[in-house]
């Protein structure tokens, strides 16, 4: 039988999952030999006393110590258990350590009703008139069975009722896993503010269930959930597999290589020699089918990896459960798993207990300078995790110096590590969604969805698709005011990728949004035909007046967006040639264009067909 992960044992102090409490005589060699079976079988560690133990009147030392280092007791309540004062006094220890020490208790009701049991009445109530005569001298003891057996017949617990023995144990065990599931300790130090997430998730692994499941993880922090899950559930499968970084092993080695991998880990046997990914199927089908595994694939983004890593459910024994973990939703959706699951950004009190353990290897209270610059620092990451544990590492061990040296850079320039991990979902994008993307990192982030996808249309960017991508791949996320949110550090490396393109000269960019810039490239006529986008605001210097010729305009040919923000008079934007602008959706002719402008924050959508390639995406 296999026991739980050492850490859980070693922390907990338990040393069974379940101690089994019932009558010998009554259920030994019938219902609860079965119901231990399946316990067995399900991985679960139970603690059944053997009847060698029961040859005295007194109970044995090794039951209560067994009792104490159970997590949980199991009572099967017979039609003679009362009778047995060996029983009643295991029910009044296990009673105990409910009490002082939480022990769970799942009482299951075998042929008796659990009314009579409350009551106290019946064949419970001839026991305890036996028991009263045997122990005259001992009334305390009688009082203790008494409360102990009407704490536990008041807990919700299993009537058999004349139900099928084998599908009611069956949900016996199914719910047992389920709770132990969900208390396992968490030992990796950077998994902080991850327990509230593992209740849902362990809800839809259901590993009671004897279907195969396949579970979906997207969004932020989903490798980490994903390896928490295989450390504490693993003990439950016969066989199990962590395929880590698919995505990348797949380019670098094939399939075939994590066909093997997948195939050596379930079976722990070594020897398979696959050549081709259908061969890989077939023995994969083969080999696992009568096998209840788990599998995490980790860091999937092709339906290839899904058909040759997960297959068909037939493909895993009843029991099994697969985790695939993807920056793309939609191929979780489209390839029809079971559930999909996000994590979502920590809270600022997980944030910095998180930061903490990376920065300074403990939880210690921050004392001095170090709690305002911890802060700054934690409210740049925004609560992703990827974040909080780079800077954390990354400043461990520096001086406070050294710190804001650090903090004044990042305001200047990300961290190069939390940018390039960020940037694989947008290079896995198609050329519109990148613009989509940019758009939004450098125009749009917190305009509402319905004026965005209007103004993009006009782009032929086909938005109503290409923002469910984004928002499939967790780059975008649509609030409950319908307005297009994105974490600040994908809008930063989505403006950094701008940036890259033109370090010195900005009218060598293809978007422009910050005031100096198009100071700069409109007043110094450095404009290129590159341009596509921009911004002008003139609303912080109201009462100066933006002078544009119309030369600065004459280069701009590829020039598709225009968002103008004038709280003075913008003078010259009145020489934009008709030909340029389409001006739909004006509300009057009697507003000249600058005054229109004047008054309006709008957005102009130009003409421009059979454009060529973004420079910035290309």
């Amino acid at each position: 039988m296999l026991s739980l992960p050492s850490s859980s044992s070693s922390i907990s102090g338990h040393k069974y999952d379940i101690f089994l409490s019932f009558r010998g005589e009554d259920t030994r060699r019938t219902f609860t030999d079965h119901l231990y079976d399946a316990l067995q079988r399900s991985r679960i560690v139970t603690f059944r006393d053997e009847p060698e133990l029961e040859a005295g009147e007194e109970i044995a030392p090794e039951l209560f110590k067994a009792i104490q280092q159970s997590w949980c007791s199991v009572i099967v309540f017979s039609k003679t258990y009362a009778f047995s004062s060996w029983c009643l006094e295991e029910l009044a220890e296990i009673v105990k350590q409910k009490l002082e020490k939480g022990h769970k208790i799942f009482p299951i009701f075998y042929d008796v009703d659990p009314s009579d049991l409350r009551k106290q009445k019946y064949k419970v109530g001839e026991a305890f008139s036996k028991h009263d005569d045997t122990y005259k001298e001992d009334r305390h003891k009688i009082q203790i069975w008494r409360n102990a057996f009407t704490e536990v017949s008041n807990i919700k617990g299993w009537h058999l009722n004349n139900k099928h023995e084998s599908k009611f144990i069956g949900a016996i065990v199914k719910k047992v896993s389920a709770k132990l599931c969900q208390t396992y300790p968490i030992v990796h130090d950077k998994l902080v503010g991850i327990s509230s997430r593992l209740e849902e998730l362990y809800s839809k692994i259901d590993v009671g269930e004897d279907d195969v499941h396949i579970i979906g993880m997207g969004g932020i922090g989903k490798t980490t959930l994903a390896r928490v899950v295989y450390d504490q559930m693993s003990s439950h499968f016969e066989g199990k597999s962590f395929l880590a970084d698919v995505r990348e092993v797949s380019n670098k080695l094939g399939l075939a290589s994590l066909q093997k991998q997948l195939l050596t880990q379930t079976l722990s046997e070594g020897g398979f020699n696959i050549f081709d990914v259908n061969e890989g199927n077939a023995i994969i089908n083969h080999r696992l089918s009568h096998k209840k595994v788990l599998v995490v694939i980790d860091d999937v983004d092709n339906r290839k990896h899904l058909e040759h890593l997960v297959g068909r459910r037939d493909w895993f024994g009843l029991g099994s459960r697969i985790i695939v973990t993807t920056r793309d939703e939609h191929l979780l959706r489209s390839y029809r798993v079971d559930y999909v699951y996000k994590p979502t950004t920590l809270s600022p009190n997980d944030a910095l207990r998180l930061f903490k353990l990376k920065a300074f290897d403990s939880e210690t209270v921050l004392e001095g300078v170090f709690i305002e610059l911890s802060k700054h620092v934690v409210r740049y990451a925004g609560g992703l995790p990827l974040a909080l544990e780079v800077l954390g590492s990354f400043l461990c061990g520096r001086d406070a110096t050294q710190w804001r040296s650090a903090i004044e850079r990042l305001k200047r320039d990300s961290n190069k590590e939390i940018r390039d991990r960020l940037r694989i979902s947008f290079d896995g994008l198609e050329e519109r969604e990148k613009n989509i993307f940019l758009d939004i990192s450098c125009f749009f982030n917190g305009e509402e969805k319905d004026f965005v996808t209007k103004v993009l249309d006009g782009c032929e960017f086909f938005p109503d698709i290409g923002i469910d991508v984004l928002v499939k791949k967790s780059l975008v996320a649509v609030d409950g005011d319908n307005r297009l949110w994105m974490h600040d550090l994908l809008q930063e490396m989505g403006r950094k990728i701008v940036w890259e393109k033109s370090i010195d000269e900005p009218g060598k960019r293809c978007r422009l949004w910050d005031e100096r810039d198009i100071q700069h490239v409109l007043t110094k006529k450095t404009a290129t035909e590159v341009i596509e986008a921009m911004i002008i605001d003139n609303q912080r210097e109201s009462n100066k007046t933006l002078n544009l010729s119309v030369d600065a305009f004459s280069k701009l040919k590829r020039l598709r967006l225009l968002k103008v923000l004038c709280l003075s008079n913008c003078d010259g934007l009145k020489y934009l040639s008709n030909e340029l602008l389409d001006w739909k959706g004006c509300p009057s002719q009697a507003f000249n264009r600058t005054t229109w402008l004047h008054f309006c924050y709008n957005t102009v959508t130009l003409n421009n067909y059979g454009r060529e390639p973004d420079p910035c995406t290309s």
